[in-house]
């Protein structure tokens, strides 16, 4: 199951709040392209996995929780100074 980090968690909650999600919402990531998009969802789809941490949720479309099922969402900063999520082993 993939681990969330303490401070993409509190990213994870920026991005929630800031984006007036309703409650109980969360972080969807889903297969976009070559790579993985993630988006707010009020809820998860039917299939993917909930992981919650710290407060917060993030719904896994069923391929990626087994593509990330054994790695870390953490947060770092971006080139710009912006925080942003990473996945790492």
């Amino acid at each position: 199951m993939l681990t969330i980090s303490e401070s993409a968690a509190e990213v994870i909650k920026l991005v929630l709040v800031g984006g007036d999600s309703p409650e109980g919402s969360g972080l969807r990531i889903a297969p976009a392209g070559e790579g993985l998009q993630a988006s707010i969802a009020a809820e998860p789809q039917s299939g993917d996995e909930v992981v919650e941490v710290s407060g917060v949720r993030v719904f896994l479309e069923p391929q990626v929780a087994e593509l990330l099922g054994d790695k870390v969402l953490d947060a770092e900063r971006d080139s710009n100074g912006e925080l942003a999520l990473a996945v790492r082993d």
